[in-house]
This record gives C-alpha cells, structure tokens and sequence, in this order.
C-alpha cells in the first residue's frame, strides 16, 4: 500500500544533503584551528613571559653584581681618606678623581674636595723647588678640573628637565652688595622668580659669597618668600648642594668661572625627584605632588 507520492527532491534538497557532512568537516576544521591559534598565542605569550623573566633575572643579577662592587669600591676608597697612610699626594688625588666620577651623585665630596685643597695648599708652601711648587700646582688644577667636569655633568642632566639663566658679576671693583638682575622662571606651570645679591669674594678659594631670594607664589597663603645665604664655589655640585622649594623642587647655583675681572654664574630650577641619591622627599611633598597628580587627572 502506497503512502502517497514520492516527493521529488530539488536542487536545494540536495545541496542540503551535500552540505550536511561538509558543514561538519567546516565546523570541526574551524574548531581545530581556533584550537591550533589559542595554543600558539598561549605558546607566544608564555615564551614572551619566561624571556621577561630571564632578562629581568639577568638585569638583577647585573644590578646586585654592579652594586656590590661600587660598595666595595667606595668603602675602600673612603676608607684611604678616614684612615690616612702616607701615599702621597698622587694617590690621594687619584683616590678622590675615583670616587668623584663614580659617586658624585649619591655622595657630598665638597668636605673631600676641601681637605685635599687644603693638603695640596700646604705641601705648596712647604715646597722647596720649582719643581715640587709645579707639581702642587698641578694637583690643584686637577681638583678644579675635576669639580667642573663633575657640575658640568650634572648640569646636563638639570637643564634637560629644569630651567636656568646665567649672570656675570664683574670684579674689577667692589662687587660687595652688588644685586644681579633678577629672573623668572617658569617650571610646571609655577612661576618663581629670583634675585641674587653679591656679599662678598674670596679670591683665595675661589669662592662667592651670596644671597639668594626667592619669591614663589601660593595659591592659598598669597606669595611665599625664601632667603637663603650661602658660598659658591667650584665644589658644590647642584644635585648636592640645592635649596628646596614649594612644589617639591629644587634651585641651585653652580660657578662655572672666575678670573680677576669677572665671575660667571648659573642658576638651575629642577624638579626635586633629580637631586641627588640621598636626598629624601618630606612626606608633605609626597601628598602634595599626589593630590596635584590627581587634579590634573580630575580635569
């Protein structure tokens, strides 16, 4: 007995067919290679994980091996100055050269500068040649070269980030109470102006007696005044020797010169993060910074 009349397959009934097992070839081939790029991108990123592993490994072992000779290096150095032998003048120097170019940012070598200064001033006048007063002055040409290379160092650092203007200050007179044209700068967005007035020389050492006033403003308590005093000479470095300033920065006063007629002087403004090694931020300008941080964010 007949069901009725056999329905007669088109052409779609019969794509359907074809595309059944095709589409389940399709489905499994593309579950394969989704599977197959999840495990490669997994593979990439673990292979990219274990080479920033290794090379933070490596740079760490670099770090505590590098650390840990500039340690022994700078004990041993300084240990020549705390407890002197009789090495002569030359070691010693060459001692202060070592420790200068390798720690001039974590250490304050203005007191080592001066006692050596000192050391060589007085094997000068103890000098009975020619040749021993030529030799003596070569060691002092060499702490003075040695403290410019050092400032000259630091400066470029400083002046990438920071703000300076220079000022001569003329010597053929007096220049007892002379005031240098002040100066305005502008580092963050606040605007801190400066006025430095000449006390006084000292030729011998080669040294600036100053006084330096800064005028800062503040939003909330109006505008703040800082004096500060202080001697400028070829040994005070400005990553060392700063004053502080609202804000969390830094100003200092480097000489880069002096003769008889005229002395050249460089004032730089830096953020404080750039001072030196030592130097520890109050907790006040950690919150400051990070409530200003945040306002700029809030903006």
């Amino acid at each position: 007995m007949s069901d009725g009349p056999v329905k007669k397959r088109d052409t779609w009934d019969k794509i359907d067919i074809l595309m059944h097992p095709v589409g389940g070839l399709l489905t499994a081939a593309a579950i394969a290679l989704l599977g197959f790029m999840a495990s490669s991108t997994l593979n990439q990123r673990q292979a990219a994980d274990t080479n920033t592993r290794l090379y933070t490994d490596l740079m760490s072992r670099r770090e505590e091996s590098e650390s840990a000779l500039r340690k022994d290096m700078c004990v041993s150095i300084i240990s020549s100055f705390v407890n002197p032998r009789d090495t002569g003048l030359s070691a010693s120097v060459l001692n202060l050269e070592m420790l200068a170019y390798n720690f001039h940012e974590s250490l304050n070598l203005k007191p080592l500068f001066e006692e050596m200064r000192r050391r060589v001033m007085r094997a000068q006048g103890e000098a009975k040649t020619p040749e021993a007063r030529a030799e003596n002055d070569a060691y002092l040409d060499r702490l003075e070269s040695m403290a410019r290379e050092i400032v000259r160092r630091q400066m470029i650092v400083l002046e990438g980030v920071g703000k300076r203007f220079d000022r001569t200050i003329d010597l053929a007179g007096d220049p007892g109470g002379t005031s240098l044209e002040p100066a305005t700068l502008t580092l963050d967005g606040v605007p801190t102006t400066f006025a430095i007035d000449v006390l006084g020389i000292d030729q011998a050492n080669n040294e600036i007696r100053i006084s330096l006033n800064i005028e800062t403003p503040d939003p909330e308590q109006g505008r703040q005044t800082k004096v500060a005093t202080f001697g400028v000479s070829y040994f005070d470095f400005p990553m060392i020797d700063n004053t502080r300033l609202l804000n969390g920065q830094r100003c200092s006063v480097v000489l880069n010169s002096i003769s008889d007629q005229s002395a050249d002087i460089t004032l730089v403004l830096f953020p404080g993060t750039y001072a030196s090694l030592k130097e520890k931020p109050y907790y006040n300008e950690v919150i400051e910074s990070v409530l200003n941080a945040n306002k700029r964010l809030a903006r």
